[in-house]
């Protein structure tokens, strides 16, 4: 790591009216995280949250200030994008490489150590002495790279220089949209790029309900670090959105690049190159001349572009059934043939440097500072990058016959040689001032319905056999000068490791690993000759992942694999950490207790008329407990702030939270009137939990709170989080370990988990607390080991399925609590861990005996009414293309589920609709809670459903 670098200078005279304005402006910083150490009452903090491109966070060590000043900022209406929180004076309450602009108040107060451990790369801090401020810039790592364009560079060879990225243990972030918009359809991911520490990406932003609703495709900057929305611009044009599977045409990804601060980009599916400013999405510059662009490549400042000159050909509507659809654009949207122009723009000035017209095959462009090579339907051709002249063109080279819209032969500069592969299971090297060939070697199938594998990492040309899952995967290192086998090394992986075919979309690499995608995202140590396996999280279909800024950036896809296991969003993830880990909090410490801990509380019921959790009772069944009068109007209204909650009402008081406003409220339930609220120090996702007289939830801060239901003062709060370490999600800062809500509150005890997965940050934290005092009963810790073998919890897969390994609201019935599907009994302790079988039916269909409870395999909170899932009362769900409709075949579901003792009500899809469907068809009905003894009928409409109301009462 590089030393920081130093900038002194003095606020006087100030430039701005306010000191606010003075330190955004002498940082630099133009958008991300904030974070003012020493905040004060926090009218400066507010200050400087300048657009919707910052979020700011305000510390103090004085607790006793942070109820006034969060109730200050919620008056000023910029509560979620600007909180405070109370810091230990040691630590900084945020994870590494994660802040753009800290602003310390007193210099004594933070060490350089951890001023260098919280900025991110190019981040700055103003640390205030005297009177002066003294800036401090954090150089970018030595061993951290960039990613431009969709192979990395210009030369077409997708391996960065970047020695961060590994394995995942920890995450970065994650942000919206949790999925892609359809799995049958166009990918919404298509294209990613990253440079000057943000990533920008084109992507589908239409809703997740229908993909027959129009699309919104738009370019989106975010910070690289922390997932800042930093500007988005409108794409109004673009590839049709119903193109049908596999994933969409792989040129697309083609269409972005960034350098530096600047992106290069087509605002539309003939639209021109325009220049944007990377830091606000500013047009710095056209390029009229390129109107018509399909591939832009950027080498030593000069633009070079591919142009089409006649209509985009692949931008057709398609009927709505996928499968036979895809049949149609493997036969009629190869690639034509036809000539299309090289222009070549000096990227500053716009000047035109040349043009020339040829037949130059989609996405086979590579160009270095001397040539610009491609396919051209025969051989190669090289033209010099300077003059567009004709260098050479080769003999012909081999390829596969059929060029379909998601392939094209590989194309790779690498020094002096050309490196080309074409689909038919060969690959050359070539004297790249000649032509000539130099070496032929076998090249193996790989990638699925995408680009084939070529990468040059540590000096070798690799590839391996993983398009299908029976393939061997031996990886093959060949000189790339004499063609030689240098090396060979097959997975070492445990006996019954299932492969699938390898994710629609090409792998990555770095000079330290290989990156396919077999079935998760594998890591191949290239020295070591090891594959370590990540089942659990995958990258977006047609664009895959991106290895760059220390980080593997995955997502958001539309992959029903692994359903109760698999990150979704736009995932991002660190290896192991670079710096020293803050201690976590001691156990002494985490236990807050509040000014109503020791006053008696009138510990009123609620009784049947209430709804006191989540989905009226322990067990969500949504079932009301009372009549409902036949005459039912407006009661009253009040106007928040969405997102809200869903509602919880007992004692006289009905509670919903503000979600991203980080407040709870509680109304008087006969006249609306306000009796109070409270504001916590994160996202409250879900409302509370009501029991004797005390309202229980858990913040996205890392908390459980206990409040006095009357007034809502504090009782006692407890850090489930194991240290203060908070990091971003959903376009908010929370704790890297969050707690839902609604908390499980039963005998006397409340019960919750902390965290995101098993397998990153230690994993999950279950608990059983006190409900009165807050006291630890039960705590456990689920992390990436198996619990009964010790061995990878990752390697306990089955097929396409696994054990749960991700959090959600608990439920109960009495007997069990459980975690999605995930049986635990009273102690803490998992057990039945799944999942149950490999076989789809089997896994899907395990319903029968004791255990049977209404769960949403991908989580109680997903609103997206993504098209592959649902909720199911039953014991198992079944992962897969062949898996995810089974649920559904085997037992009551539907998009939400309610039930009483015998029946459950639903509004879902009939049996038959689960399985590749783009229209989505519901129907309200009922149906015996018991599993059938046979699967409901797929192949008609008829099964043994009926319709009835949603609404539930007690008759």
């Amino acid at each position: 790591m590089k030393r920081l670098a130093l900038f002194l200078f003095a606020l006087f005279p100030p430039l701005f009216a306010d000191e606010a304005s003075d330190i955004l402006n002498q940082s630099g910083v133009k958008g991300g995280i904030v974070v003012h150490v020493g905040c004060g009452d926090a009218s400066t903090t507010q200050k400087l949250r300048l657009n919707e491109a910052y979020q700011v966070q305000g510390l103090t060590q004085d607790a006793a200030q942070v109820p006034a000043i969060r109730e200050s900022i919620y008056k000023a209406g910029v509560s979620g994008a600007v909180a405070v929180d109370v810091w230990n004076g040691k630590h900084l309450p945020y994870i590494e490489n994660y802040v753009n602009l800290l602003v310390v108040e007193d210099a004594a107060s933070v060490s350089k150590e951890e001023i260098d451990r919280v900025l991110t790369p190019l981040g700055v801090a103003m640390v205030k002495k005297g009177g002066a401020w003294e800036k401090i810039t954090k150089p970018w790592p030595e061993k951290m790279d960039e990613w431009t364009h969709y192979t990395y560079d210009s030369k077409g060879n997708p391996t960065s220089k970047d020695y961060l990225v590994g394995p995942p243990t920890r995450m970065q972030w994650v942000g919206n949209p949790r999925w892609s918009r359809h799995h049958d359809r166009m990918s919404s991911v298509c294209a990613k790029v990253s440079s000057g520490g943000r990533i920008y990406y084109i992507i589908d932003e239409g809703s997740r309900i229908s993909i027959l609703t129009p699309p919104k495709w738009t370019l989106v900057a975010r910070d690289a670090f922390n997932g800042t929305v930093l500007w988005k611009k409108t794409i109004p044009t673009w590839s049709t959105h119903l193109w049908p599977l596999k994933s969409g045409p792989t040129q697309l990804t083609r269409r972005l690049v960034s350098i530096g601060d600047k992106v290069y980009v087509t605002l539309g599916i003939t639209a021109p190159i325009v220049c944007l400013d990377g830091a606000t999405g500013d047009v710095v510059r056209e390029y009229p001349q390129t109107a018509g662009t399909e591939e832009i490549i950027y080498n030593g400042g000069t633009l070079y572009a591919l142009v089409n000159k006649e209509a985009w050909r692949l931008n057709q509507e398609f009927a709505v059934k996928a499968q036979s659809d895809q049949k149609r654009v493997e036969t009629e949207f190869n690639w034509d043939g036809k000539p299309k122009h090289l222009v070549a723009v000096e990227a500053e000035s716009g000047k035109t440097l040349w043009e020339q017209e040829d037949r130059v095959a989609p996405v086979t462009l590579a160009i270095d500072e001397q040539r610009v090579v491609y396919y051209n339907g025969d051989g190669l051709a090289c033209r010099d990058a300077k003059t567009g002249a004709v260098k050479f063109t080769t003999d012909p080279t081999k390829r596969k016959q059929l060029y379909e819209f998601n392939f094209a032969p590989r194309v790779l500069l690498y020094k002096d040689v050309i490196i080309y592969a074409g689909g038919d299971g060969s690959m050359k090297g070539m004297n790249a001032e000649t032509g000539k060939d130099m070496w032929t070697a076998p090249h193996e199938k790989s990638g699925y319905r995408s680009l084939e594998d070529v990468v040059v990492a540590q000096g070798l040309v690799w590839n391996s056999g993983n398009l299908q899952g029976n393939q061997s995967g031996e990886y093959r290192g060949f000189d790339p000068i004499t063609g030689e086998k240098k090396k060979s090394f097959f997975p070492d992986v445990p006996e019954g490791t299932y492969w699938f075919h390898h994710r629609c979309y090409m792998g990555k690499a770095t000079e330290k690993y290989i990156m396919p995608s077999r079935t998760g995202i594998e890591y191949v140590d290239m020295e070591k000759q090891h594959w370590d396996l990540n089942h659990w999280v995958r990258g977006a279909c047609l664009y895959g992942v991106m290895p760059c800024n220390g980080l593997t950036y995955a997502g958001p896809h539309n992959c029903a694999c692994y359903p109760e296991a698999k990150l979704d969003g736009m995932a991002v993830m660190a290896s192991a950490p670079t710096y020293p880990l803050p201690a976590n909090t001691p156990d002494s410490e985490r236990l807050i207790k509040g000014p109503a801990y020791a006053d008696a509380i009138t510990e009123t019921e609620a009784d049947s008329a209430d709804w006191p959790t989540y989905r009226a009772d322990n067990a969500r069944s949504g079932a009301a407990k009372s009549d409902l009068k036949k005459d039912l109007g407006m009661a009253w209204e009040v106007k928040l702030t969405p997102p809200l909650s869903t509602t919880t009402t007992a004692a006289g008081l009905t509670f919903v939270s503000e979600v991203d406003k980080h407040t709870l409220h509680a109304f008087d339930a006969a006249t609306g009137k306000e009796a109070w609220h409270f504001i916590a120090g994160g996202r409250i996702d879900s409302p509370p939990s009501y029991w004797k007289g005390r309202v229980f939830f858990g913040g996205k801060d890392g908390h459980v709170y206990c409040l006095r239901a009357t007034d809502g003062v504090l009782v006692w709060r407890y850090q489930a989080a194991p240290s203060n370490l908070k990091h971003a999600a959903w376009e908010q800062t929370e704790s890297v370990w969050p707690v839902h809500g609604s908390v499980l509150v039963e005998n006397g005890l409340v019960s919750c988990v902390a965290g995101r997965s098993c397998f990153l940050d230690g994993g999950l934290w279950f608990y059983r607390l006190d409900a009165k005092t807050g006291e630890v009963k039960i705590k456990k810790n689920y992390d990436d080991k198996d619990p009964e073998t010790g061995g990878d919890l990752n390697d306990r897969h089955k097929t396409l399925q696994m054990p749960v390994a991700s959090n959600d609201i608990l439920s109960s019935d009495g007997q069990w609590t459980y975690l999605r599907t995930q049986k635990i009994i009273e102690d803490g302790t998992r057990v039945e861990i799944g999942p149950v079988s490999g076989d789809f039916a089997k896994q899907g269909g395990a319903h029968k005996g004791a255990g049977a409870h209404l769960f949403a395999p991908m989580g109680f909170l997903d609103d997206s009414n993504f098209h592959r899932s649902y909720w199911v009362y039953g014991k198992s769900f079944a992962g897969g293309h062949g898996g995810y409709f089974q649920a559904g075949k085997y037992a009551p579901a539907g998009r939400i589920l309610v039930h009483d003792d015998k029946n459950v009500y639903s509004y879902g899809r009939e049996a038959q609709y689960y399985k590749w469907t783009t229209t989505m068809e519901h129907t309200l009905f009922s149906t015996p809670k018991e599993a059938p003894e046979q699967a409901y009928d797929t192949e008609s409409a008829t099964t043994p459903r009926q319709g009835n109301s949603l609404v539930l009462g007690p008759d």
